[in-house]
């Protein structure tokens, strides 16, 4: 996909701008508004995660740890370890996302999207599945 290209899914409240999707990566900036509903907690099986913080401050759980990830910082999340992002501020969080190998993809994105977008509440058990075929794990 050319850099240029603007591709974006929604989900819920949630946006996603993704600016790669190879094999080798995949890489989005995630939008986060102000207490958005987000995806559960989880653990990717074939795939690690790198956040960088773009703008206002997205709050990331790593197995019991958080941390708050701001304009500059950066944190690495290994395949296997359970994690979790929100955003508790006022203020709209930014990051960039990626994910190598680019294992889950634009399709595990656009798949949920559907499901959680739906009229009504979403179907978890639908939910999940999309997630254990595209290798994530809810915890």
């Amino acid at each position: 996909m050319e850099a240029a290209q603007q591709d974006i899914v929604q989900i819920g409240e949630l946006k996603l701008h993704f600016r790669l999707c190879e094999p080798g990566a995949t890489v989005f900036e995630f939008v986060v508004p102000p207490r958005a509903r987000v995806p559960a907690p989880h653990y990717h099986q074939e795939a690690d995660e790198i956040l960088y913080g773009l703008e206002g401050t997205l709050n990331v759980t790593v197995d019991s740890t958080t941390r708050d990830i701001g304009p500059g910082d950066v944190i690495f999340i290994p395949r296997a370890r359970v994690h979790h992002h929100q955003n508790l501020s006022d203020g709209i969080a930014r990051t960039l996302v990626m994910i190598t190998p680019g294992t889950i993809g634009r399709d595990y994105f656009a798949e949920l999207a559907e499901a959680v977008n739906a009229p009504g509440k979403p179907d978890l058990g639908r939910v999940q599945d999309i997630m254990l075929r595209h290798g994530l794990v809810p915890a």
